[in-house]
């Protein structure tokens, strides 16, 4: 296995575990990810997750570029292909778009050491990122003559202001966590050592909400995020109209009334 796979009560771990290759990205290894993250989707005693990479090296850093060199198919050939056959034929870069598997559950990175490529452009995926304060960041692609594939620039324009994103992408150069922070690529830097318990406690806080409306929350950040005020608001009157008559809408109010932790059923 090259992604481990555990449950802290509500939350899930998700750790990257090719160390010697700095948890670069082949095939395997994204097949064996998005596994993972569909069981989370499903299964309802799963709240939030925690991604990571394994050691204090790398978070990921990037495609397995030794594994990707060549394809055993042209582009035209592959292009036409599902995503898994697709992958087989060397358009693996498929794989790295986590947006088809619909999952609404709250995603954080856990960023260990170097964030690259298409490791960034795996963070840029999650809800929210954390990382240690010896982690960099870069999408170098430029520097090996491609682009990054994954939405990489998109994503990291809405992230952080255009200018950082822009000269991130142009330079190909790499920043650091304290940077990183204060453009909004990340929300804060810890220590090292710390890294993994502050992302678990942010899992946590967020497993503790009503799970149907944290999953809505998601989704609607997703789907509203390229309309206009009027259709967002449209948009959003629909998830608030679904979301009025459920059980936690109820129990939160009640619990709110009687001074106590609500107890959230998913329902």
């Amino acid at each position: 296995m090259t992604v481990h796979f555990e449950t802290d009560g509500p939350v899930a771990v998700l750790t990257i575990d090719r160390p010697d290759a700095l948890n670069a990205l082949d095939v395997a290894t994204l097949r064996e990810l998005r596994e993972h993250l569909v069981a989370i989707r499903d299964r309802d005693d799963l709240r939030a997750a925690v991604l990571t990479g394994a050691g204090t090296r790398a978070f990921c850093a990037g495609a397995d570029l030794k594994g990707t060199r060549t394809s055993a198919a042209s582009y035209p050939q592959a292009l036409f292909r599902a995503d898994e056959p697709a992958a087989d034929l060397g358009l693996y870069i498929r794989l790295m778009d986590l947006s088809g598997l619909s999952l609404w559950k709250p995603l954080i990175a856990a960023i260990n050491g170097h964030c690259l490529g298409a490791g960034l452009e795996l963070a840029l995926q999650c809800d929210v990122r954390v990382a240690a304060d010896n982690a960099t960041f870069g999408l170098p692609e430029a520097a090996v003559g491609s682009i990054p594939a994954v939405s990489g620039l998109h994503r990291l324009l809405r992230a952080v202001p255009s200018a950082h994103a822009m000269q991130m992408v142009l330079t190909a150069e790499r920043i650091d966590a304290a940077r990183a922070e204060r453009i909004g690529l990340i929300t804060a830097a810890v220590a090292q050592p710390d890294l993994l318990d502050h992302a678990r406690a942010l899992a946590h806080r967020i497993a503790r909400n009503a799970p149907l409306a944290v999953q809505a929350t998601k989704k609607l950040a997703r789907q509203t995020a390229h309309l206009s005020d009027a259709d967002a608001q449209d948009l959003t009157e629909l998830y608030w109209g679904v979301l009025r008559d459920t059980e936690d809408r109820v129990e939160g109010r009640q619990a709110f009334a009687e001074k106590r932790p609500p107890r959230f059923a998913g329902r």
